[in-house]
C-alpha cells in the first residue's frame, strides 16, 4: 500500500530567508515559494511513519562552504548569489527519528525546486524535542535534545551518537530549546519539565573523554507556570526567554545572555518581566521578535502582542477550524518591514499572514485606527451611502460618500471635503430614508441618483450633480418605510414601501435636457401588495430578467417572508373602486379646501394630477409566498447569481433558493391535474453563519481563484447557471461588522463598528462580489467613520484574512466517511502537426489534420462527518494528492457519528461521468438525522468539481417533546440518545429504508421520502437492551429471482442479531409498513467479549442442489479481535417467500389496500462456522470494510491498516501499513482501475497542485507518437480482446467505474454478473473509440499512438479517517497474494 493523499495536523513550520516556507504534515515535507505569490512547489515523504515536529535549516555560510568543496554530485561547484542554483541543508526531526534533506533551488527562474535525501533515517532511543546544527564544526554535527532531559551530539554521516549527556534532574520534558554556537561545550539547553518548571543546564560542560555517567547540574530554574510547558523561545538581542504553557498563559523572563562562546547561562537571578493572558485554551507555540510576541494555541488563534504597549493584543490571526494551531513560524523581518507569519492547524490547513513590523493598533481600541471624516453638517447623520463604486475602474480612494441628516439635508464627501447637495422642506426633518444608485446617460456619463423619503409619503428624486432637476413623488398618507433602486430589464426602477402593505414602483429615466441640464422621466408601474402581517413593508427586492413568463420580482419583507411577484401576469386585479388605493395615490388631496390651497404649490398640483391620470389601476399580489421563512426579524437582502437566489436575514441564516414551476396538483380521484404557468419558490438549503452571528446583512459572492478570459466568461456563466456559488456572509457579530466565509470557517473582515442598528455601506459591493479586501463606512454616535482612510488605495495585497496555502478539513476527529463516487474529466490535448514531408516505413503523404488525444482524469468525491458537528464534501485527486473542499454543512447540533448515501446509477457517457447525484443521510448526537440531495458536477471555471447541496428533511426523536408547552415540568427520557450507525436496507426512486443503531438500546427503522421531504419512524425494538453500536444489511436472491433482505445489528454485549426484513421491505409503501415487524431476531451469534464496532457482510452462492447461500459476517470489536462468522441461509421451499425482481419496483398506488398477503415461510438460518484472530490489532478495532471478494480491510487506533483474506480454511493476514492518522475511526474502501504504466504519467503522491498543472501543459506539447509500438495483448494492430478479458478474470471481479457507493458489500453472484456485463460493455465502447481513431490515422497515412490501448490494472483504494485522513492505494498484486503465504507481510 502506498499513500496517494494525506491530510494531517501541520506540526512543523519554518521560513527560509523570507523566500520559502517549509511545512511538515505527518512524514511529508513540503516547500512553498512566497514570491511573487505564495504557492506550493514540491513535497517529499521524509520520516516514514514518524510525524515531523521540527525543521532546522543549516547556516547558509556552512552550506556554501561545504557545497563548493564537494558539490552535490561530487563535482566542484561555486555557489553564490549569482550562481545558477542554490542549496539548503535541512535537519528534519520528529518522534524518534532525524533525517537530513537538501533543497535545490534554480536561481534563474525560481520555479524549479527539488528535494534530495542526504542519508538514511537515523532512529534514536528517545523522543527528539529539538535539533540544532553546530556552526563551527567542519563536519556535519547535530545537537539533539531528547525527552528525558538529555542531549546528544550526533554525527550525521555515520548516524552515531558521539556524546550523550543527561541532566542531574532526570525528569520528563514536554519541550526543549537548544542554544548552540560553534562547538559542543558552548551548548546550553532549556527544558520545560512535566513539573511546570523551566530548567537550564549545560550538556557540553563535561569533556567528551570524561566519565559517561556524569550528570550535569541545573544552572538556573524558572518557576511560575501552573501547567506543563509546550514551547520555549529566546530573543538573543534583548536576553528574553518566553514560554507557552498548558495554563493558557505566556510568560516572559529577562535571563540575559544564553549560549554563545563559553556557553553562558545568563543572569544569576533571572527577572520575571510579564505574563500574557489572552488565549481561551492551551498555548502550543510562542515566538519572540523585537517589539512583539507571537503565540498560538488550541483556541485556533494566533495572537500578536505589543511589548511596548503594555503587553496587549494588537492583532488576532484566526483562519483555522476547530482543533487549534499546532505550528507557528515568523520570518525575520528587517527593521520596520513587514514580516510573514505562518500558522499550521490541526485541520491540516496552512495560513500565511502579513504583519507590519511596527504594528500599533490594539484590538480593544481599534477605534483609534478608524478614520473619522469630521462631518461638519447641520444635524445628526442618519443614512450613509457609498457612490461612484459602480465604475469598474474606481478605487477606494476615488469613492464619494453621501449622508442624509435628521434635518433633511444631503451632504456629499469628496476629496476630503464636505459639501451640501440638497436641503429638503420641513416635511423631511426628523425622519428620512435614502438610497442612491449610479446610472449611465446617453453619452455614457455616470450620474448618481438619490431618492429621499419622509414621514408624509413624499419622495424626492434628484441627481447629485444637478439637485435642482429633482422631481417630487407622492404616494400616500403614511411614512415611507424603505426605498430600493433596482435595474429591471434595461430600465431603472424605484420601489417605495408605503403604508398598508403597498409597494409603489416607478420607472425612472435620465436624459440630457436643454441648457446642459438633466431631465428625469418617471412612469408609474403597478404596485405590489404585501400579505397582511404586523410589519408590512419591503426590505429587499431583486428583479429576474431572464424569464419566459414576464418579469419576475423576488422580494423580502420585514416579517421575514420571501415573496414572488410576476409582472404582466394573470394575478393583476382591478382596484378602480378601491378607496384605499385611491387615497394612497392622492396623498395630500383629501384635505380641506383651505389647506389644499395654502399647502400646495402649483407644480405639486400638476404632479399629483399627472400621477393620478397615468397610474395603472392594478396591484400585483404575490404569486408565491414563503411566510416567515427568515423568522420575525425580517429579510435583509436578496440577490441573484447564475440562476440561484440568495437571501439573508436576522435569524442568522442564508437561504439558497430558486424559482421553479409548481408541481401538478392532484385531483380527488388521484389523477394529477395540469398546473401550467404557476411558479413557486423552493428553498434548496440553509447556511448558518458562525456562532453568535445572528444579524446577517447580505451575501457576497467569492471570486474564483482562477482568472477567466473575457471571451470565455459568458460561456462559463451559462454553463454554471443553476449551480451554487461560493459565497461569504456579511453581518454583525456582537460589536463587529464581519465578513464570514462559511466554507473555510474564518473571518475575512472584522470592523468594530458598535453592532447593528446603524447605517452602513461596504466597499466594494456594487456587484455583490468579495475580492478579498474591503472597507466599511458607517455612522456611530453622530460621526461618520471609515475602516480605512479614504485616500488609501486598497488592493489584493491589503487583504486582512491572509492566504490559504492549504485548505483545512476537520479540526477535530473525523468519525465517519462515505464515498459517493467518481467524477471523470476528459481533457482534450490538441497537438498540431506541421505540414511537410513525413517519411515513414509506409512512405505515406503529408499529414495536415490535427490529432486529438483524450486524457482521462478523475476525482473521488467523499463526505466526512466529525466531532465539530459539521459535514464536509471533499474532492480528492488521487494522482496529485490535492484536496478541494466543495461544501461544508453545519446543520448538526452535535457530533456526526455516521453517514451513508444512496447514489443514482450513472451511465458511462461523458456527460453522465462528469456528474453525480446522491441522497446523503447523516446522523449523530442528540438523536438528530439530516438528509440532503448532493448534485456533483464539473466547474469549468475553477477546474474542480462543484457541489450543490439541497436540504431534503431532518428528524429528531425529541421534536415532539420540545413542542409541548409544559415540558419544563416533565422529565425528558434519555436526552442524550445518539445514532451510532446507519445502513440502507432498501431504496427506491425517491425514498429509502434506513436502519439505525441507537445508544439507548433501540434498533430503529426509518423511511426517507424525498418527494414529500420527510423522515418517518416506522419501527423500533429494544431487543438488545444495551447500546447498539453497528448495523449492516445484506440482499439475497435465489435462482427464481426472489429477493430477501437481512439486517445485522451488534451491541456492546458482543453478540450479533440477524433480522429478516424481507416482508417489511416488500410491504413498505414509502411512509408506512403494512406488515407485522419482527419482535425477535431469527439468529443470534456470540462473536466478541465486548462491544462490536463494525460489521462487514457479503454473500456467495453454493451449488444449486443445496437451494441456499452462504452469508459471511466479519466483525471487529473493542477486544481487538477479528471474527468471521459463516451463516448458511436456506431459502423457503417453493420460492413463495421472497420479493420478485420485477414486482419489487411496482408503485405503491398499484397495490390495493385491501389485499391480504399470506404470511410467508421464513428463511432458515444457522451458524455454519466461525473463525477468530484474537490479536488482529493492538487496540480496539474501530472500522471494518470489504474491499473485494473475501478481502477485508480493518483499522484501529493503533494506527495500522490491515488486509485480510477470508477463505474456507480461515483468515489469513495479507499485509499491514502504518497509517499517519491518529485515532482512526472511519473507513471507506472501493475498487478502481488505472493504467498499467500509470507510474510514468502520474506524479508522486505528495506533489503540489501547481506542478501537476505544469506537467499537463508539458504533456500537451508531446502530442501523439509518430510510430506505434507493438504492445502486449495486440495482434496485427488490433487489440486482443480475449487476452484483456482473461486479464480481468485473473485480476478478480470487475467493478463499476462510477456508480459505487463506497460500501460494496452484500452483492450476489447475479449482481456481479451484471457488473461484469457492464464492464464488458464499457470495454467494448472503448475499443470502438480507439478503432475509429486508428482508422482516421490510417487514412492520412500516419500510424497513431497506441497509448490509449494500454492494459488497465485493477487497484483498491482505502480511505482512513481520524485526526485527518489518508488515502492509500492497494495494488492488484497485493490484492491477489497467494493464500499459501503464511508469514505476515509488512507493506511499505
Amino acid at each position: 500500500m502506498e499513500t496517494a493523499a494525506l491530510v494531517a495536523p501541520v506540526t512543523a513550520l519554518e521560513f527560509l530567508q523570507d523566500a520559502f516556507l517549509l511545512t511538515g504534515e505527518g512524514p511529508v515535507l513540503t516547500v512553498y515559494s512566497l514570491h511573487p505569490h505564495p504557492k506550493a512547489r514540491a513535497s517529499l515523504s521524509v520520516l516514514q511513519h514518524y510525524r515531523i515536529h521540527g525543521i532546522r535549516p543549516r547556516g547558509v555560510a556552512a552550506v556554501l562552504a561545504q557545497s563548493s568543496a564537494t558539490g552535490t554530485n561530487g563535482e566542484k561547484r561555486e555557489l553564490s548569489s549569482t550562481s545558477e542554483s542554490s542549496v539548503y541543508d535541512l535537519a528534519v526531526f520528529g518522534g524518534k527519528a532525524v533525517r537530513l534533506v537538501r533543497l535545490h533551488v534554480d536561481l534563474q527562474d525560481g520555479e524549479h525546486l527539488c528535494w534530495e535525501i542526504l542519508g538514511p533515517l537515523m532512529e534514536l532511543q528517545d523522543w527528539a524535542l529539538d535539533v540544532r546544527w553546530l556552526s563551527g564544526d567542519k563536519h556535519s554535527l547535530l545537537c539533539v535534545a531528547v525527552a528525558h532531559n538529555s542531549a546528544l551530539l550526533l554525527d550525521v554521516i555515520t548516524g552515531t551518537a558521539l556524546v550523550q549527556c543527561s541532566c542531574l534532574e532526570g525528569c520528563l520534558l514536554y519541550s526543549a530549546l537548544l542554544l548552540v554556537h560553534e562547538s559542543w561545550p558552548d551548548t546550553v539547553l532549556v527544558g520545560g519539565t512535566v513539573f511546570n518548571q523551566l530548567v537550564l543546564w549545560k550538556p557540553g560542560g563535561v569533556d567528551k573523554s570524561s566519565d559517561s555517567e556524569y550528570k550535569a547540574p541545573v544552572e538556573r530554574r524558572l518557576l511560575g507556570h501552573s501547567g506543563v510547558i509546550f514551547s520555549i523561545s529566546y530573543l538573543r538581542e534583548k536576553g528574553w526567554l518566553a514560554s507557552a504553557s498548558d495554563d493558557r498563559s505566556v510568560r516572559v523572563w529577562g535571563v540575559g545572555a544564553l549560549g554563545g562562546p563559553g556557553g553562558k547561562c545568563g543572569d544569576l537571578n533571572p527577572t520575571f518581566l510579564r505574563i500574557l493572558y489572552g488565549h481561551q485554551a492551551r498555548v502550543f507555540s510562542v515566538h519572540l521578535s523585537p517589539g512583539q510576541v507571537f503565540s498560538a494555541g488550541e483556541d485556533g488563534a494566533c495572537l500578536v502582542w505589543d511589548w511596548a504597549g503594555g503587553g496587549k493584543v494588537v492583532r488576532t490571526l484566526k483562519g483555522h477550524r476547530a482543533g487549534g494551531v499546532r505550528a507557528l513560524a515568523v520570518s525575520e523581518g528587517i527593521g520596520d518591514e513587514e514580516t510573514w507569519v505562518a500558522t499550521g492547524g490541526a485541520d491540516g490547513g496552512v495560513r500565511l499572514w502579513r504583519v507590519e513590523g511596527s504594528e500599533e493598533r490594539m484590538e480593544e481600541a481599534v477605534t483609534e485606527k478608524l478614520c473619522d471624516l469630521k462631518f461638519p453638517g447641520e444635524g445628526l447623520p442618519k443614512v450613509v451611502c457609498i457612490v461612484g463604486e459602480e465604475d469598474e475602474n474606481a478605487s477606494w480612494s476615488h469613492n464619494k460618500f453621501v449622508v442624509c441628516t435628521d434635518r433633511g439635508i444631503v451632504y456629499q464627501y469628496s476629496d476630503g471635503q464636505w459639501e451640501m447637495v440638497w436641503q429638503g422642506t420641513p416635511e423631511f426633518q426628523s425622519y428620512c430614508v435614502m438610497e442612491t444608485i449610479t446610472v449611465s446617460v446617453e453619452d455614457s456619463t455616470k450620474v448618481i441618483l438619490c431618492a429621499v423619503g419622509n414621514l408624509s409619503g413624499s419622495i424626492q428624486v434628484f441627481p447629485i450633480s444637478h439637485p435642482q432637476c429633482g422631481i417630487l413623488l407622492t404616494v400616500g398618507l403614511g411614512k415611507i418605510h424603505s426605498l430600493i433602486w433596482q435595474d429591471a430589464k434595461e430600465s431603472l426602477c424605484l420601489l417605495a414601501s408605503g403604508s398598508e402593505g403597498l409597494v409603489y414602483r416607478w420607472c425612472v429615466g435620465v436624459k440630457w435636457g436643454q441648457n446642459c441640464s438633466l431631465a428625469l422621466t418617471v412612469n408609474p408601474l403597478p404596485p405590489f401588495l404585501l400579505p397582511p402581517c404586523a410589519k408590512r413593508w419591503l426590505t429587499a427586492a431583486v428583479c429576474l430578467r431572464s424569464t419566459s413568463q414576464g418579469l419576475l420580482w423576488v422580494c423580502g419583507d420585514r416579517r421575514g417572508s420571501l415573496l414572488l411577484f410576476q409582472e404582466g401576469g394573470a394575478l393583476e386585479r382591478k382596484v378602480g373602486d378601491d378607496k384605499r388605493m385611491d387615497e394612497g395615490l392622492q396623498t395630500g388631496r383629501k384635505q380641506t379646501a383651505n389647506e389644499e390651497l395654502e399647502g400646495e404649490e402649483t407644480g405639486s398640483k400638476m404632479m399629483v394630477e399627472r400621477e393620478r391620470k397615468e397610474v395603472v389601476e392594478l396591484t400585483l399580489s404575490p404569486l408565491n409566498c414563503l411566510f416567515g421563512v427568515h423568522g420575525k426579524q425580517g429579510v435583509t437582502s436578496v440577490c441573484e447569481y447564475q440562476g440561484l437566489l440568495y437571501s439573508a436575514g436576522r435569524d442568522g441564516c442564508v437561504r439558497v433558493f430558486r424559482v421553479r414551476p409548481s408541481p401538478p396538483e392532484k385531483k380527488g380521484n388521484g389523477e394529477s391535474a395540469e398546473n401550467k404557468g404557476k411558479l413557486q419558490l423552493e428553498v434548496l438549503r440553509v447556511q448558518r453563519a458562525c456562532k453568535g452571528m445572528e444579524w446577517l446583512e447580505r451575501v457576497l459572492i467569492l471570486e474564483p481563484e482562477v482568472p477567466v478570459e473575457e471571451e470565455k466568461e459568458e460561456d462559463l456563466r451559462e454553463e454554471s447557471k443553476g449551480r451554487e456559488a461560493r459565497f461569504a456572509i456579511a453581518g454583525f457579530h456582537a460589536v463587529h461588522f464581519v465578513v464570514w466565509d462559511p466554507v473555510r470557517q474564518e473571518r475575512l473582515l472584522a470592523v468594530p463598528c458598535g453592532g447593528g442598528h446603524r447605517s452602513w455601506s461596504l466597499w466594494p459591493s456594487h456587484k455583490g462580489i468579495w475580492p478579498g479586501y474591503g472597507a466599511l463606512v458607517f455612522i456611530k454616535q453622530g460621526a461618520v467613520l471609515t475602516s480605512q482612510p479614504p485616500g488609501k488605495t486598497l488592493s489584493w495585497a491589503g487583504r486582512t484574512e491572509g492566504w490559504g496555502l492549504r485548505e483545512g478539513v476537520h479540526g477535530r476527529g473525523i468519525g465517519c466517511v462515505c464515498r459517493l463516487g467518481r467524477i471523470v474529466v476528459f481533457r482534450n490535448e490538441i497537438q498540431p502537426m506541421r505540414t511537410g514531408n513525413v517519411t515513414g516505413i509506409e512512405g505515406r503523404d503529408r499529414l495536415k489534420d490535427v490529432v486529438k488525444e483524450r486524457e482521462e482524469d478523475h476525482w473521488e468525491i467523499v463526505v466526512m462527518g466529525g466531532e465539530d458537528t459539521s459535514l464536509t464534501v471533499l474532492a480528492v485527486h488521487p494522482n496529485s494528492g490535492s484536496i478541494k473542499v466543495l461544501s461544508v454543512i453545519t446543520d448538526h447540533i452535535s457530533s456526526v457519528r455516521t453517514v451513508t448515501a444512496i447514489t443514482c446509477p450513472e451511465g458511462m457517457s461523458e456527460n453522465q461521468r462528469q456528474s453525480l447525484s446522491a441522497l446523503l443521510v447523516s446522523a449523530g448526537g442528540r438523536a438528530q438525522m439530516q438528509c440532503y440531495r448532493l448534485l456533483i458536477g464539473w466547474d469549468t471555471q475553477r477546474q474542480v468539481p462543484s457541489c450543490q447541496v439541497i436540504q431534503v428533511a431532518s428528524h429528531r426523536l425529541d421534536e415532539h417533546w420540545e413542542r409541548r408547552r409544559n415540558r419544563h415540568k416533565m422529565v425528558k427520557m434519555d436526552p442524550e440518545t445518539r445514532y451510532m450507525s446507519v445502513v440502507v436496507v432498501d431504496d427506491r426512486t425517491d425514498c429509502g429504508l434506513l436502519a439505525l443503531a441507537c445508544s439507548d438500546g433501540a434498533l430503529r427503522l426509518f423511511s426517507v421520502n424525498e418527494a414529500e421531504r420527510q423522515i418517518d419512524l416506522l419501527w423500533e425494538t429494544f431487543y438488545h437492551q444495551r447500546c447498539v453500536l453497528s448495523v449492516a444489511a445484506c440482499s439475497l436472491e435465489d435462482g427464481k429471482g426472489n429477493r430477501y433482505k437481512l439486517l445485522f445489528s451488534a451491541a456492546t454485549d458482543g453478540k450479533i442479531a440477524v433480522w429478516d426484513l424481507t416482508e417489511v421491505s416488500f410491504l413498505w409503501t414509502g411512509t408506512t409498513i403494512n406488515a407485522p415487524t419482527p419482535s425477535v431476531p431469527c439468529l443470534n451469534i456470540p462473536a466478541h467479549q465486548s462491544g462490536i464496532n463494525s460489521l462487514a457482510v457479503w454473500a456467495e452462492k453454493v451449488g444449486q442442489q443445496h437451494g441456499g447461500c452462504l452469508v459471511t459476517v466479519a466483525s471487529g470489536g473493542d477486544d481487538g479481535q477479528l471474527t468471521v462468522s459463516t451463516i448458511r441461509v436456506q431459502y423457503p421451499e417453493g420460492g413463495k417467500t421472497g420479493v420478485s425482481r420485477g414486482f419489487s419496483q411496482i408503485s405503491e398506488s398499484l397495490i390495493p389496500s385491501q389485499t391480504q398477503f399470506q404470511p410467508p415461510n421464513q428463511l432458515h438460518l444457522h451458524l455454519q462456522s466461525q473463525s477468530h484472530i484474537p490479536l488482529a490489532h493492538a487496540a480496539p478495532l474501530t472500522a471494518l470494510k470489504l474491499l473485494g471478494p473475501t478481502l477485508v480491510v480493518s483499522t484501529s487506533s493503533d494506527q495500522r491498516v490491515c488486509l485480510w483474506r477470508v477463505g474456507s480454511t480461515g483468515i489469513s493476514h495479507m499485509g499491514a501499513r502504518c497509517s499517519h492518522v491518529a485515532d482512526a475511526a472511519g473507513l471507506a474502501v472501493w475498487e478502481g482501475q488505472m493504467l498499467e504504466d500509470g507510474d510514468k504519467k502520474r506524479k508522486t503522491s505528495f506533489e503540489s497542485e501547481q506542478e501537476v498543472a505544469v506537467w499537463r501543459v508539458k504533456g500537451s506539447q508531446t502530442g501523439l507518437k509518430t510510430m506505434c509500438e507493438t504492445a502486449e495483448g495486440k495482434t496485427d494492430g488490433r487489440p486482443n480482446k480475449d487476452k484483456e478479458t482473461a486479464d480481468e478474470a485473473e485480476g478478480g471481479e470487475p467493478v463499476e467505474a462510477v456508480s459505487e457507493t463506497g460500501d460494496p458489500v452484500c452483492k450476489t453472484n447475479d449482481e456481479r454478473g451484471g457488473e461484469t456485463a457492464g464492464e464488458h460493455r464499457n470495454q467494448t465502447e472503448t475499443d470502438s473509440v480507439s478503432k475509429t481513431e486508428r482508422e482516421v490515422n490510417s487514412e492520412t497515412g500516419f500510424k497513431a499512438s497506441c497509448e490509449s490501448k494500454k492494459k488497465r490494472e485493477k487497484i483498491g483504494w482505502v480511505l482512513v479517517c481520524g485526526q485527518g485522513f489518508q488515502l492509500l492505494r492497494v495494488r492488484n498484486a497485493e490484492m491477489r497474494m497467494r493464500k499459501t503465504k503464511g508469514e505476515t507481510t509488512e507493506l511499505k
